[in-house]
């Protein structure tokens, strides 16, 4: 059995859990997230648990169940509490600005980037340099969070570019003659 898999998921107040054919819906105060359990995953409800096995002995049941255990309690911490991730620009002129659904960011090309965010991710800049990434999906709000850091990675020089807060950018030492 996957290690993972033992430790039941606790279903804390406020948050319902439906079990229907073939998906597993999860409702809170922030929202509510639809997944779908895949056929070799057995859940079991037990009053405020959810427990989650393999349908059968093989190793892909097993390492399903452990990832869908994982997936339901990421579902579970989200409409909650919800996630965020933070990114700090480094590099002069660089800037980020949140207009609705839409995060502009200057980042040093010869035109302005216009980010979309998809439904269910909000986005904040308390200052220029510095974004916000906040939503109740877990996968969504990392994705994200990637693409935005992908326009313009650290470079490792100077340590330009988008970074997450607290990310350690190895800088190279400049060329000798």
């Amino acid at each position: 059995m996957s290690r993972i898999a033992k430790y039941p998921v606790v279903i804390p107040d406020k948050v319902e859990v439906t079990l229907g054919t073939g998906e597993l819906t999860v409702k809170g105060p922030l929202g509510t997230l639809k997944q779908r359990v895949a056929r070799e995953v057995l859940v079991k409800r037990d009053g405020d648990k959810l427990t989650f096995a393999a349908a059968d002995p093989s190793q892909q049941a097993n390492a399903l169940s452990g990832t869908m255990r994982a997936v339901v309690a990421n579902m579970v911490q989200g409409v909650k509490s919800g996630f965020e991730k933070r990114l700090t620009l480094v590099g002069v002129g660089y800037r980020a600005q949140a207009q609705g659904n839409k995060l502009n960011l200057t980042l040093g090309f010869s035109h302005p980037i216009v980010h979309a965010l998809p439904e269910g991710v909000k986005a904040e800049t308390p200052t220029q340099t510095e974004i916000v990434i906040k939503g109740v999906d877990r996968q969504k709000v990392g994705q994200v969070a990637a693409e935005i850091r992908a326009y313009k990675g650290p470079e490792p020089y100077k340590g330009k570019g988008v970074r997450y807060t607290g990310e350690q950018v190895a800088l190279k030492e400049t060329k000798k003659k």
